[in-house]
């Protein structure tokens, strides 16, 4: 892989290097990818690798080695269908199907989103970050349907990244429930790390990192107590929503990781999908939402819930 190197003199006393790296080149990469910068041993202060607490004095030389992704290191672009909501020059909104991976992983190296967002839009090849999750601003799981936000370019990406981080993205699900929650509506502030015993699964854990979900009840004409959902995400934790809901007592239908050993409905994926999402365009700051209906195959489902 190439790389581009950045350097400055640094002016100012008394501040840690990570703040003034941020301060540097702030408006080009972000926070998260300048920690990784540092955590990888890719800065030097006056050519040793340093800490991000360091304390500078001011006049030492900062240099900052940029990987720069050359063929994408094996993730190939796919002509794959996508259902492109909306797009401008500096992101896309993309309703993606149940069964698609986000970005390549272990057993899902093809098939991804990253593979089809490379295909439509190659430039985005050109983000200086990891070459697997180039665009990627946020996720959804491989079985959840809905609507995800790409970014076209590193300042977009930046931008988006840091709406997610402080919590102005609106993000709501509608999910269908195996039991009806106790109250209406709720709240579930709830920590969230990984299972000790089972590492490819989430457990609620006081060590964990925070994580909160609201609910409310807008259907339970079903029999068996099941009752549809919209949720309100406020943090974007590995699979939050089924570890919280699953948490009271109320797992989504279709979970066969935190739901029912035994499913009651026959269902190849949980019954989980993004159903709205705001945020502001990166450049305009205007407010944007868009919304995805319900899938023709879990209406279907709603309808055989409401007879089984």
């Amino acid at each position: 892989m190439d790389s581009e190197q950045i350097q400055f003199t640094v002016q100012a006393s008394g501040e840690r290097l990570d703040k003034i790296i941020v301060a540097q080149l702030g408006t080009r990469f972000s926070r998260a990818q300048m920690q990784h910068f540092i955590r990888d041993g890719l800065v030097t202060v006056d050519g040793q690798v340093e800490k991000s607490g360091l304390r500078l004095k001011g006049g030492e030389q900062v240099v900052i080695t940029v990987p720069i992704p050359d063929e994408l290191s094996g993730v190939q672009p796919e002509d794959i269908p996508l259902v492109v909501v909306y797009e401008d020059d500096d992101l896309a909104v993309i309703d993606k199907p149940a069964g698609m991976v986000v970005h390549p992983a272990v057993g899902d190296e093809t098939g991804t989103l990253v593979s089809a967002i490379l295909a439509r839009w190659p430039q985005i090849g050109q983000m200086t970050i990891d070459f697997r999750r180039v665009g990627i601003v946020h996720r959804l799981d491989k079985g959840t349907s809905g609507l995800i936000v790409v970014a076209k370019n590193d300042l977009a990406r930046r931008r988006l990244s840091e709406q997610f981080q402080e919590r102005t993205v609106e993000k709501f699900y509608l999910a269908l429930l195996e039991r009806t929650p106790p109250t209406a509506t709720g709240r579930i502030e709830a920590p969230i790390a990984r299972d000790p015993n089972q590492r490819k699964r989430m457990a609620v854990a006081r060590d964990g990192k925070p994580a909160i979900t609201e609910y409310e009840v807008i259907d339970r004409d079903f029999l068996d107590e099941r009752a549809l959902v919209r949720i309100r995400l406020y943090t974007g934790r590995t699979h939050q929503i089924r570890v919280h809901m699953a948490f009271i007592g109320c797992p989504i239908v279709g979970d066969m990781v935190y739901g029912f050993r035994k499913q009651r409905i026959k269902l190849k994926r949980q019954f989980l999908h993004a159903a709205r999402l705001c945020f502001d365009q990166p450049t305009s700051g205007e407010r944007l939402c868009f919304e995805a209906p319900l899938p023709p195959g879990l209406q279907n489902v709603l309808e055989k819930a409401r007879q089984t």
